[in-house]
């Protein structure tokens, strides 16, 4: 009665999660539409149907800026439904093509003329629409202000490389014309067509020096009657690359590892059929599927023949003592007594072990199937995030080749020491056998020696490489910085 009860618990739970499941999309959808519409409602009320801006009203300092907070919460609030809307149907697509609830019939109710309400049934899609249409047209009358994921494209991020501009590639006029409104177009074409008269400096090698070609084209750029739109334009455009890119480093780090840790604790628990299933293979009942390896079982064995050793030397000790007071009758009952309490305390330690164990070698199986489930979804973000990729390139790029020379140098000594210097053997040695344990698999000391002995040579390399490839062309002061610190 109870495994019936518990089953039925166990259904009722995944039919609902399969529902909240399938309404996310439109659930997602809703919230936005509800933002989009209380933007709508503090137009209408307080700036004459207008967009929320300073001409549309008379309100200033405060009162405005407390429209102003209530604008940005809910420009933010739909932003991230509809790419939740968005991401969520790609994924039942994936996951459930059959299964979709836009194919409901929604019922509403439509006047007519003054006491009469007649039922009318809609298609959900069309309601989506409907709401998608509305939403669309509250982003619009914001688009120049407010710079999305879509109106940042990979062309138009910059890279400050010593003080001047490189761009990674050529803006592609199409992709700038499908994602950005016709002001923002205008704007990124002209920053697009500024940047593009100053190549690489790690490409080319002009006649005059570096410092003078920087300084003209920095005069050339404060002499443009149109600089301070580019300079803004920058600014936006700088500011929501590196929103975008932290965001988009915080997915990649909390998304795999939540769900690792979901399908760790929760899907693989002992509760539920899966979890419970892996937990019953190595019950203590099942000795022979108690340690997943030899090593398991060795270092089992040590830890019980230490415990007997230990409470025999403590008996030892005690024998020794009262040898001399006792007499020989009693010292030998008290022996034997002893004697046999190790015994039992024996076979308790070796169950308790074995129970340790037995967990041990489960959890290593749970390990494989949430690792690899985390693994998945971070690939599944990298796919999806092709866009979100190239704007993380760019700001780490900016980031990396922004710092000072001493910085660089700094970093990359400290990087270099850490993983190819002499002492990094041992943490490699160390890291090794940790994944070799989290997995339930035997440290094979040829193989770590192996790695040991051949990956910090090949990362080295690289290291090197790329200092001579790379970074001596770019920034010459930071190599040269470099080997005076490492010297």
């Amino acid at each position: 009665m109870n495994n019936n009860s518990l089953f039925s618990q166990l259904r009722n739970y995944m039919r609902r999660a399969e529902q909240w499941y399938l309404e996310t999309p439109n659930r997602a959808l809703n919230q936005a539409y509800d933002a989009a519409l209380k933007i709508k409602a503090i137009e209408d009320e307080h700036f004459g149907a207008q967009k929320i801006s300073p001409q549309s009203t008379q309100l200033r300092g405060s009162a405005f800026a407390y429209f102003e907070s209530d604008l940005q919460k809910y420009l933010r609030t739909i932003r991230m439904r509809l790419t939740e809307f968005k991401r969520s149907r790609s994924a039942l697509a994936l996951t459930n093509p059959n299964k979709t609830v836009e194919t409901l019939k929604t019922i509403e109710t439509t006047s007519v003329g003054s006491d009469r309400f007649v039922p009318a049934v809609r298609d959900q899609p069309a309601i989506t629409l409907e709401k998608l249409r509305f939403i669309d047209e509250v982003l619009m009358r914001y688009a120049e202000e407010q710079l999305t994921l879509e109106a940042v494209s990979p062309a138009m991020l910059p890279v400050e490389v010593n003080g001047s501009p490189e761009r990674k590639s050529k803006p592609d006029k199409k992709t700038s014309e499908n994602n950005l409104t016709s002001s923002e177009t205008q704007k990124a074409a002209t920053t697009a067509e500024s940047s593009e008269d100053f190549e690489s400096l790690s490409d080319k090698t002009g006649l005059l020096p570096r410092s003078i070609l920087t300084t003209l084209n920095r005069l050339r750029r404060d002499l443009n009657p149109k600089s301070e739109v580019e300079v803004l334009q920058s600014y936006r455009v700088s500011k929501v690359k590196t929103l975008l890119a932290v965001r988009f480093i915080l997915i990649l780090i909390l998304v795999p590892l939540l769900v690792q840790q979901g399908v760790r604790n929760v899907a693989l628990s002992n509760y539920l059929i899966p979890g419970a299933w892996i937990t019953h293979q190595f019950k203590v009942e099942n000795p022979d599927r108690i340690f997943l390896n030899s090593e398991m079982a060795e270092e089992a064995l040590r830890e019980l023949q230490g415990f007997e050793e230990r409470l025999k030397f403590e008996n030892l000790i005690k024998e020794t003592l009262e040898r001399n007071v006792l007499p020989a009758e009693e010292l030998e009952a008290k022996v034997k007594e002893r004697s046999a309490d190790v015994e039992v305390r024996v076979r308790e330690k070796a169950t308790e072990i074995a129970a340790s164990f037995s967990n041990q070698s489960a959890n290593s199986i749970k390990n494989w199937v949430a690792d690899i489930a985390g693994t998945i979804a971070f690939v599944m973000i990298l796919l999806n995030g092709k866009r979100e990729i190239e704007i993380l390139k760019s700001f780490m790029d900016e980031t990396v080749y922004g710092l000072s020379d001493s910085a660089k140098a700094f970093i990359i000594i400290l990087f270099t020491d850490v993983f190819v210097g002499f002492h990094s053997p041992h943490g490699w040695e160390i890291i090794l056998e940790s994944i070799s344990k989290h997995f339930g698999l035997p440290a094979n000391r040829d193989f770590i020696f192996l790695f040991i002995a051949t990956f910090p040579v090949i990362l080295d390399t690289i290291f090197k490489y790329w200092i001579f490839r790379y970074l001596n062309r770019v920034s010459p002061s930071a190599v040269a910085t470099y080997r005076e610190m490492n010297e």
